[in-house]
């Protein structure tokens, strides 16, 4: 007997649902007729994480697999804002203000983490104080002044998230950043906090990059020093400064961290300088700088040494201003294998040269070979004032 697909039983239609791993598919399948789409969460928590969007403008994302720029009506000013991070499908926003807002652009969302004059090394702040509005401290105790514009641009190097704050299981959501001239202190904050608190704030240590792995935050210097903490339970923050041993391949101008399953990866960002003309027939040129290569390291834990690997396998990893990721390649139409997808995070002024290049691409292991992501027109002048692309993951929720 023949049975209509909108009288398909509630509990067969939730684990039919439950067998998609993209949200594009999940989507198609609440789309299929009213009931449907009446009776399917409009926000799935099953969800694995989904491959990463360029976003290039408040407004406009690059997607992979077709190389397609797609545009999105989203809540939020082109310029004056900066991307500190990108987790779990959350974007960390600074602006010329305290506030540190967190906004997911599948949803519309926005939410705030605490302001960023109550970090305990913000001595004052005071928009009556015209060009000093902040008073901040270093480690040594001495107190310099920045302005607006530099506190949103220098102070917070990134900021990456534990979990996305929307999930039934956000009590444990925490914020954790890396933070203040020459980036010495780990910041934190967990769900209810009004305020920051220090993990760590060493003149020492120069931290480079911050990821979180099952209940703890790993950062990493470029010396290859690990400091693993763990803010849960604890009071004050229980942290652990690992000195590690580097082979000598072991050099880099950028490094992120990121895991594989168990295994702990240091990537290093190899750039050089280039001088490019602006294509107006005129003189002027402009120092930019380029990626040339990557190298990957793994932690041995057992020696406490960073090992270099050839291959990533079937692994592909996606690095930037983002909370660094790697995926499975195969589990993802269009996204190649054993590659490192980057993106400019670190020049406010890198734009493209006479060829109409970024510095934006998929950097190849297995040949050691570059290919640009054709992701901005040439000579895409109007892009001036955006912040600079960041790797996005769609989360629902």
């Amino acid at each position: 007997m023949s049975v209509e697909w909108i009288e398909l039983p509630h509990e067969i239609l939730e684990s039919i649902s439950k067998l998609f791993s993209l949200y594009t598919d999940y989507l198609r399948l609440r789309a299929v007729c009213h009931s449907w789409h009446s009776f399917l969460p409009k926000n799935p928590l099953h969800l694995p994480p989904q491959l990463p969007c360029l976003m290039l403008s408040p407004r406009a994302f690059f997607h992979l697999p077709n190389h397609k720029t797609h545009l999105l009506n989203l809540p939020e000013p082109s310029n004056g804002i900066r991307y500190c991070g990108s987790s779990h499908g959350w974007l960390v926003i600074v602006d010329e203000s305290p506030n540190v807002r967190l906004l997911n652009p599948v949803t519309r969302e926005t939410l705030h983490l605490p302001q960023l004059n109550t970090f305990p090394d913000v001595v004052s702040f005071s928009y009556s104080n015209i060009g000093r509005e902040y008073l901040v401290t270093n480690p040594r105790g001495g107190v310099h002044a920045l302005n607006l514009s530099q506190m949103r641009n220098c102070y917070v190097k990134k900021i990456v998230l534990s979990s996305s704050p929307c999930l039934q299981s956000g009590d444990n959501f925490a914020a954790f950043a890396i933070v203040g001239k020459g980036q010495h202190s780990l910041g934190f904050c967990k769900k209810g906090q009004n305020s920051w608190g220090f993990a760590i704030s060493d003149e020492m240590y120069c931290w480079e990059d911050v990821v979180y792995h099952n209940g703890l935050f790993y950062a990493v210097t470029k010396e290859g020093t690990i400091a693993v903490c763990d803010i849960y339970g604890y009071a004050p923050p229980q942290v652990t400064v690992i000195q590690t041993t580097i082979p000598f391949e072991f050099c880099g101008d950028i490094y992120y961290v990121v895991f594989s399953g168990v295994d702990m990866l240091l990537v290093a960002r190899i750039l050089e300088q280039e001088f490019d003309n602006n294509d107006d027939g005129g003189d002027e040129y402009n120092l930019v700088y380029r990626t040339v290569g990557f190298d990957v390291f793994k932690m041995n834990w057992s020696e406490l040494k960073w090992e270099k690997i050839e291959s990533l396998g079937d692994r592909v990893l996606f690095v930037g201003g983002n909370s660094s990721l790697c995926l499975i390649a195969s589990d993802f139409v269009g996204c190649l294998k054993d590659c490192i997808y980057f993106t400019d995070d670190y020049s406010d002024s890198n734009y493209d040269d006479a060829c109409g290049k970024h510095d934006v691409g998929v950097f190849n292991l297995w040949d050691q070979s570059i290919e640009l992501l054709p992701c901005y027109p040439r000579n895409s002048y109007s892009r001036l004032g955006w912040p600079l692309p960041i790797w996005v993951s769609p989360n629902p929720c």
